[in-house]
């Protein structure tokens, strides 16, 4: 059984979607969730992908669970005239209104995790959206499903709990690694595997992207249907889009406006990455 989705998963195209975590109007980077670093305008960083060949975008607010409300709305409307691929945002998208508002707003797709945790129901109220899960490996061994940014425990088992996501009607998984994002040090690929193996559903594997051979593992060892990156494509991108960004940023700025090299991350662009797969037979989607 798992060489035959393996063989199924190959022939579809990969899709490799840059992720970009928001806070107020900046894009953001932190470590495990945490300790965010603004790179710079939202808008530009995702025009610049739309560009240079991403296959979908992911916005996700990250102090929305904080504030209970997402605030994204203008700045999706915003990007949603200079973007023409799918586009999912995430974040205190809690009832069906607020769905509604996003996909008003701009957004294809919206994704939720909280909503979910809380009343499971939702995702068949809301029918086909994505439900993100932040995953925590324990000192048991095993995963569990997180909220607010990977700091809510909610000792849900997240093998159990992708499973009735499924049965409930989400259309797909975003399964993050808590422990591994923003590290660089490579996707969790034993996470990847547990997930793709417990559902049918199309999931995109988030959290340490490392390098060229990391993401390979993670779609032929992982059975990954895409991939969700950060870092890796905003560290590269911040050298190419630094010069048309203005100054109206909030927070801790003092990285991006240093010059300085993120010396733990091996950066490269989208060309580089679906130029790798193709030289591995992994078929994606061509840069227009």
């Amino acid at each position: 059984v798992g060489l035959q989705f393996e063989i199924v998963n190959l022939m579809q195209n990969i899709r490799i979607i840059p992720r970009l975590d928001i806070k107020g109007p900046n894009l953001v980077k932190g470590i495990h969730l945490e300790g965010l670093r603004v790179l710079g305008d939202p808008v530009e960083f995702a025009k610049y992908y739309y560009e240079n060949g991403a296959d979908e975008l992911i916005y996700q607010d990250v102090v929305a669970s904080l504030y209970e409300r997402n605030s994204l709305h203008e700045l999706v409307s915003k990007t949603a005239k200079e973007i023409f691929i799918p586009f999912t945002v995430g974040g205190g998208l809690r009832t069906i209104e607020d769905i509604r508002s996003m996909l008003r707003a701009g957004a294809d797709k919206v994704s939720i995790n909280t909503a979910a945790i809380k009343e499971p129901s939702f995702i068949k109220k809301a029918a086909n959206i994505s439900v993100a899960i932040e995953a925590i490996k324990n000192s048991d061994g095993n995963y569990y499903a997180y909220t607010d940014n990977g700091r809510e425990e909610t000792w849900k088992d997240v093998v159990n709990w992708a499973r009735s996501v499924e049965e409930l009607g989400a259309g797909e998984i975003i399964i993050t690694s808590v422990d591994k994002e923003g590290t660089a040090r490579g996707f969790d690929i034993d996470l990847i595997k547990k997930i793709t193996s417990a559902v049918s559903i199309p999931v995109i594997a988030h959290g340490g992207a490392s390098d060229l051979q990391n993401i390979e593992e993670a779609i032929i060892e992982g059975d990954a249907s895409a991939l969700a990156i950060a870092s890796i494509f905003h560290y590269e991108t911040i050298k190419k889009v630094k010069g048309t960004m203005g100054n109206n940023y909030e927070g801790n700025s003092a990285f991006r406006d240093s010059g300085k090299e993120f010396s733990i991350i091996n950066t490269c662009d989208i060309t580089k990455v679906k130029e790798y797969l193709k030289g591995k037979s992994i078929p994606c989607r061509p840069i227009n």
